[in-house]
């Protein structure tokens, strides 16, 4: 038998169910993620695992702050009965109607988007995690290799073909074919370039010291620092934090929606003398209008408008990057309806000449993103001159069996098939929500009315 007739017979096997559980991390204790908004987020995860007749499985993780991950917990679970029994070959030949199933459901779409749409990520994400072991290779090497027609195939198009056509995407995809080889042994031997977040608003300065030392150590040299509380504070904490990273290094600011339009415009340039980047959700994640004026209004600075982490829809997205709100596409890994969500806005941004960088903060994001990141540096941008991708140094060695991996700056090509998001058993009884060691006697402050 063939390496191909073994391919489809691997692929010829059902979901027997889907496991769906809570973790959450108490990461308000040392304010690890805090930013303006999440002052003292719990760093949490619905895992969510697809069981097959052949004893495959898919995993996937939906990021959340806390509060609230049951609820997309319980959502997972009730879209679980649309695929429980389903032929995984079903989802491989056509990913797109696959995905249309649960998108489109007649009752269910009224939902639209925010939790719902991220609940439907869960079991995309998952089945395509999937999809790479059944086929023994990691995500990203799965896309890259993908016919340009059957990346196409994976999208819903029709709210799309008026900024982007299926024969436009297939021709960004076709000028990269000569390359692609290329592209990918370079992307092997020195991944995406990272960066890091050092300056959490909760943290103290010497908290930011270590933070920034030991991802320097790994070789990076491109720093976030959150603001938006106090325009005297963000001065006095910017000025400290460009004597530690030097002038020469790059520097990105995150206000985490804090900002009216207005407000947003004033406090930026008052900022302007430390030479950030960008600008990261000035405003409310779906103000495109907004957006668009402040993109204007720093243009002059040289300060570009970032955004994507909380961007509900791909709809958003087109509006974002047609318009000329953003100059950083911030695609964020469980936020959309999965990959074929995501496949998309990567498209509309290389048609649109946006770099994207994805957003890296969270249980397991780091670890999606990089795949994300290596397709379109191969496949889709073709390069690597403009992107950078987040990355966080902690929850990884004691979470997954395989976490990321940095060298000299940049992300290391995974090897291992799907996500790689295999967590350690033990990580997973500890931090079950409520049930798990970690939060006896302390559940309240995982609840909706533990108060920041």
């Amino acid at each position: 038998m063939n390496d191909t007739n073994l391919q489809l017979l691997s692929l010829d096997c059902t979901i027997d169910k889907v496991n769906v559980v809570d973790l959450r991390v108490p990461t308000s204790d040392t304010l690890l993620g805090s930013d303006p908004f999440h002052k003292k987020p719990n760093y949490s995860a619905v895992l969510t695992t697809i069981e097959t007749n052949s004893g495959y499985h898919g995993i996937s993780v939906a990021f959340t702050a806390g509060a609230g991950n049951d609820w997309i917990a319980y959502g997972v679970k009730d879209l679980a009965q649309l695929i429980t029994g389903m032929n995984v070959s079903s989802f491989v030949n056509d990913p797109g109607t696959f995905f249309k199933h649960l998108i489109d459901h007649h009752q269910l779409r009224w939902l639209a988007d925010g939790v719902n749409r991220m609940a439907i990520g869960c079991i995309v994400n998952a089945m395509w995690d999937l999809w790479g072991k059944l086929v023994a290779k990691p995500l990203w090497k799965l896309l890259v290799d993908l016919p340009p027609k059957k990346i196409v195939q994976c999208i819903d198009w029709r709210y799309h073909q008026d900024a982007l056509t299926p024969d436009e995407a297939v021709e960004i995809l076709n000028n990269n074919l000569s390359k692609k080889e290329s592209r990918e042994n370079s992307l092997i031997e020195k991944g995406p370039k990272a960066y890091s977040t050092a300056g959490w608003l909760g943290l103290t300065d010497e908290q930011i010291i270590e933070t920034v030392n030991d991802v320097k150590a790994s070789g990076l040299d491109c720093f976030k620092m959150k603001v938006g509380q106090d325009v005297d504070f963000d001065k006095k904490r910017l000025s400290f934090i460009r004597s530690v990273i030097g002038n020469e290094a790059k520097l990105m600011l995150d206000a985490n929606q804090v900002w009216g339009v207005d407000e947003a415009i004033s406090h930026m340039e008052q900022l302007v003398d430390f030479n950030p980047i960008w600008i990261e959700e000035p405003t409310a994640r779906d103000d495109v209008l907004g957006f668009v004026k402040i993109s204007k209004s720093l243009e002059k600075y040289g300060i570009g408008v970032a955004a994507g982490e909380q961007v509900p829809s791909p709809v958003i997205f087109k509006q974002l990057i047609t318009s000329g709100a953003i100059q950083f596409c911030q695609i964020d890994a469980t936020r959309l309806g999965g990959v074929n969500d995501v496949l998309a806005v990567i498209l509309m941004a290389a048609k649109y000449d946006i770099p994207v960088c994805p957003h890296g903060g969270g249980i397991g994001l780091c670890n999606m993103i990089q795949h994300y990141a290596l397709w379109d540096q191969i496949s889709v941008a073709g390069h690597s001159n403009t992107q950078v991708v987040e990355y966080l140094n902690f929850l990884q060695e004691d979470v997954f069996l395989q976490p990321i991996q940095i060298s000299n700056g940049a992300y290391v090509a995974p090897s291992i098939p799907g996500w790689g998001l295999e967590m350690y058993p033990e990580f997973v009884e500890e931090h079950t929500y409520p049930t798990g060691s970690i939060w006896k006697e302390r559940v309240e402050s995982g609840g909706i009315t533990f108060l920041a």
